[in-house]
């Protein structure tokens, strides 16, 4: 630290461009060496440009050797780093603490920043594990904006300030609570596995907290634990709750009673979640997708003729179109959903179109030339045909109760089993003829021609995230206002970076999205999400964290320029 302390000395008077210590040169006897990595005893800094214009917004890696912590290299990095992330949220907050000073902009002031994570487990680049010549560290990103035109302090808080609370984040390291979101974890992936061999596809364990607080950060205080219904209570690694069985299942009941809080629940059950969120041992299915009407989508060359049978001067076949309806989003929403591997859809009936989930007897036999088969009539299909189950909270139409499994009544948010009861109420209805089975598999690869971050006739990238829910790459603006399985701005972040990588890094004609989203998630999984990170774009923040394949590509899918080409199964081989 002392010779960064010096670059800081070495800076004139109100001079702000900080440029000597991303270079970090210093004289030896070789000659001139630059390293901008610098040392408090054992704990390494590493210093770089946040983004090429903000030279004043450094990004450090702090880098903590494993045996200061007490750990060995048998550890799980994902949730060590997560642990130690949620630790040392605390420690950025008390050094902000010393620094405050609410009549000063943080420009002005100077501050600590780093990344606050949700109460999901994933990995991110804002703390992981890194080995430098065999020697294992923690790491810890952050950064830091420097008070403009005093050096004095920007040296006290990067020399003096920082170390010390680093220090602090050692002396109090917990490795019994370490250990806890270890076993945790290990318990969560236990009934991970345990539901990939089994008849269910979801579990909620009796104690979860599922209503969350007004910010959404964790359970609503005061809330009921859940207690599942004793008839479908089931034990998985010595926890019991609700099982959730592959099929058909409905989750109804009045309003205000928890039906949508509970499709939520499950909803975020596709990651794992940290100690104390209420909802550790919500499980669900990984590959489970939320699917709503999204009225205004984009959506380019998709079959949804089994929901869609004709389309006025267009073609269900191949459907395109650059603002869908409300039931024709819904319609492809759910042919990608099954395209990239889902086997369980989350469906609220709040959030979808009317006339593509339902149609009763009476519009039936009122409306003689019906372009849409309703969801009604293709639920238990999905299920027997290509094993996607769905889970639905249907709260005004009685219609699904006859194609369901299972059905759960929400009563003031106490669940209960009304299967046999909602059956009785179906026995006198008039039996429908069941419509042939259709055709579900698809796939698809996008020619290249538009599939570029560099706008048409410019020699410059664009790629921007709004807080408007759009992202911008290339010519194109994306609305991803749609997407709920996304958890942080960090994860959209990194999917706009991973699309942009793919663009420009393919030479081919035409890309098979599967394989070359696939190939980069295990690239960013394996060498760290940073590797897609560019600090060209001065948009976004520092922050990425790990997406799924569904994410990406749904993005991709609502792409306004691509050219996607249908393909018949044996083209692709």
């Amino acid at each position: 630290m002392k010779r960064l302390a010096q670059y800081f000395r070495s800076l004139q008077s109100g001079q702000s461009s900080y440029s000597l210590i991303y270079e970090g040169s210093y004289y030896d006897q070789g000659g001139t060496i630059s390293d901008p990595t610098y040392w408090n005893n054992d704990v390494a800094y590493y210093i770089e440009r946040t983004h090429k214009l903000t030279l004043d917004k450094p990004c450090i890696t702090i880098k903590i050797p494993f045996d200061r912590l007490g750990l060995d290299e048998n550890v799980d990095q994902v949730v060590l780093s997560d642990f130690a992330l949620r630790a040392w949220v605390d420690h950025i907050e008390a050094l902000n603490e010393l620094i405050y000073n609410r009549s000063r902009s943080d420009k002005e002031n100077g501050a600590f920043y780093c990344f606050r994570p949700t109460n999901v487990v994933l990995q991110r680049n804002a703390s992981f594990v890194e080995v430098i010549s065999d020697k294992w560290y923690l790491c810890l990103m952050i950064t830091v904006q420097l008070p403009f035109k005093n050096n004095d302090k920007a040296m006290r808080m990067l020399c003096k300030m920082l170390p010390k609370e680093v220090e602090e984040l050692i002396a109090k390291w917990d490795l019994i609570k370490l250990n806890a979101a270890y076993e945790l974890v290990k318990k969560q992936n236990r009934i991970r596995e345990w539901l990939k061999s089994s008849d269910y596809c979801a579990f909620i364990a009796n104690g979860s907290i599922l209503p969350r607080n007004k910010d959404n950060s964790g359970p609503l205080e005061g809330a009921l634990p859940f207690t599942s219904p004793e008839d479908i209570e089931i034990e998985i690694c010595g926890l019991r709750g609700m099982g959730i069985k592959h099929g058909v299942t409905v989750i109804t009941g009045g309003g205000y009673s928890g039906k949508s809080t509970m499709l939520d629940a499950l909803n975020s059950g596709i990651y794992n979640h940290s100690i104390g969120d209420g909802r550790e041992f919500v499980i669900t299915d990984q590959s489970a997708m939320e699917i709503s009407a999204e009225e205004g989508r984009s959506i380019r060359n998709i079959n949804i003729t089994p929901f869609i049978k004709w389309i006025p001067n267009s073609s269900a076949e191949q459907f395109s179109t650059d603002y869908a309806s409300g039931s024709t989003s819904q319609a492809a929403n759910i042919m990608e959903a099954i395209n990239v591997g889902c086997k369980l859809l989350l469906i609220d009936e709040d959030r979808s179109a009317t006339n593509f989930m339902i149609q009763d007897i009476k519009m039936r036999s009122l409306i003689k030339h019906e372009p849409i088969t309703p969801f009604t009539e293709r639920v238990r299909e999905l299920y027997e045909a290509v094993g996607v189950s769905s889970v639905l909270v249907i709260g005004g139409s009685g219609e699904f109760l006859s194609v369901a499994d299972q059905i759960i009544l929400m009563d003031n948010f106490v669940p209960k089993n009304v299967t046999e009861e909602a059956k009785k109420l179906c026995e006198h209805d008039k039996p429908r003829e069941r419509i042939p089975f259709t055709k579900w598999e698809i796939e698809r690869k996008i020619t290249t021609d538009h599939f570029s971050s560099y706008p048409q006739g410019s020699g410059t990238e664009k790629l921007m995230v709004s807080t408007m829910g759009y992202l911008m790459i290339g010519d194109e603006q994306i609305d991803i206002r749609g997407l709920y399985n996304i958890t942080s701005h960090a994860q959209l972040a990194a999917i706009a970076f991973l699309i942009r990588k793919i663009a420009i890094s393919n030479t081919d004609r035409h890309i098979f999205l599967h394989e070359k989203i696939k190939k980069a998630l295990e690239d960013m999984e394996r060498e760290g999400v940073d590797i897609v990170f560019s600090s060209f774009f001065p948009g976004f923040e520092r922050w990425l964290e790990l997406p799924r394949m569904n994410e990406v590509l749904s993005v991709i899918n609502r792409m306004k320029h691509l050219s996607f080409i249908q393909l018949e199964p044996s083209e692709h081989l």
